[in-house]
């Protein structure tokens, strides 16, 4: 009962994003729980340190400092700024922002793309008199969609990867499809629902708060140049080597930090700690749940009754409402050790769909949701969770249909 207990309340504030009633938000639920699980005896100390994936927690770190130097290096900034202030209309500047987004987040890491490019969005579409709405959510939507695409788009699909063994290059056959279909989704949706909204009220305008100037940081070519040359030899390495990805990824944080231009400190400072504390934390809970049995016993009564996770359409649906119940990371986290004897890499790939396409429902469904809402208010534009849901509902409904319809047909 005790480890039940634990295992419920820290997923409880996985879902309220904080632990009722205290200060403690989701990254601390986890490491809380963890030292829970510990005390009261659940694992001894050397099994939970045992529990916890390093394989995976190093391939985070390392592929987090790969994007991190795009940061550092002013591509983010660069990239945003020659994006918003392009001479086009406004849905045509839509369809560029997604299918940059997109791109770029099937590369890199999702969340960090998203946090580097959201101030300066919001910013410069204010400053061209555009609704900075469907702009964000539109870049938002496809950082996730597009993301699903690959092992190493997001925090989620390196999780997916590292636990069932899956390989870059079949992961990508089974996933890219239906990610890139999923991005002219997202655009024709984000159309739609703003269609007749595409520009600043003018006097909403002028009694909002201006939105405080996104700091410039200049494009330093050199440490982009490199930047993108170990990025090239990172993706190189995974398509054409048997080498482990963690040890890749790895090294190439290494090559990264020995710079003579970019302090190592500040390059480790744009490492995302928190989302590297949450998961180590949910390899104790899982696997202390785990040891319990209670977890096989439940998936057992799941598919007496029809409901089987080694099903990828099931696993597809299961993943992406979970997502919105608790987030897309702790939603892998929770499904992917019970996912064995099926068919690896179409689970992976249903499981990675359903929790990129299916997580832009509600602002809460993904970390990305979250940052481009918390991050535009703080710069002066209120994205509800309502506005967030008018679109982001039907273009999760939409892009879950896409993977369903290439699930049936393709695997």
């Amino acid at each position: 009962m005790t480890t039940l207990t634990i295992f419920l309340l820290v997923y409880v504030a996985m879902a309220l994003g904080k632990a009722p009633g205290l200060r403690v938000d989701r990254t601390g639920a986890a490491v809380v729980g963890a030292l829970a699980m510990i005390t009261f005896g659940v694992l001894t100390p050397e099994a939970a340190w045992d529990s916890i994936s390093y394989s995976t927690i190093g391939l985070l770190f390392g592929l987090m400092v790969v994007s991190a130097a795009f940061t550092m290096s002013g591509f983010y900034e660069w990239t945003a700024r020659r994006i918003a202030t392009l001479p086009l209309s406004p849905p045509a500047l839509l369809a560029v922002l997604v299918t940059v987004s997109g791109a770029l987040s099937a590369l890199l890491t999702n969340d960090v793309v998203v946090v580097a490019m959201t101030p300066l969005l919001v910013s410069i579409t204010m400053a061209r008199g555009l609704n900075p709405a469907p702009f964000l959510l539109g870049f938002c939507f496809a950082a996730n969609s597009g993301s699903a695409g690959t092992l190493i788009g997001s925090p989620q699909n390196m999780i997916i990867g590292q636990e069932l063994g899956l390989s870059f290059n079949g992961f990508l056959r089974v996933a890219a499809v239906p990610a890139l279909l999923s991005l002219p989704v997202v655009w024709g949706v984000v159309a739609l629902v703003y269609r007749n909204r595409w520009k600043l009220d003018p006097e909403a305008a002028a009694s909002a708060p201006a939105a405080p100037e996104a700091p410039a940081r200049p494009l330093d070519v050199i440490e982009l140049a490199k930047a993108a040359v170990v990025t090239a030899a990172v993706i190189l390495a995974f398509v054409f080597t048997s080498w482990p990805k963690d040890i890749i990824a790895l090294t190439a944080a290494g090559v990264l930090l020995l710079s003579r231009r970019v302090s190592s400190s500040d390059m480790l400072g744009q490492v995302d700690g928190d989302l590297l504390l949450l998961v180590m934390g949910l390899f104790v809970v899982n696997a202390a749940f785990a040891s319990t049995g209670d977890p096989q016993a439940l998936l057992e009564a799941l598919r007496r009754a029809g409901v089987d996770l080694h099903d990828p359409v099931t696993l597809l649906l299961a993943g992406g409402f979970i997502s919105n119940v608790i987030g897309n990371n702790p939603a892998v986290m929770l499904l992917s050790p019970f996912m064995s004897g099926g068919d690896s890499m179409a689970l992976g790939a249903a499981l990675a769909l359903g929790t990129g396409f299916f997580s832009n429902f509600i602002v809460f469904g993904s970390l990305a949701g979250i940052i481009v809402v918390e991050q535009s208010a703080g710069r002066g534009v209120t994205i509800s969770f309502s506005e967030f849901m008018r679109a982001g509902a039907p273009a999760s409904v939409l892009c879950t249909l896409v993977a369903l319809v290439w699930i049936l047909l393709a695997m």
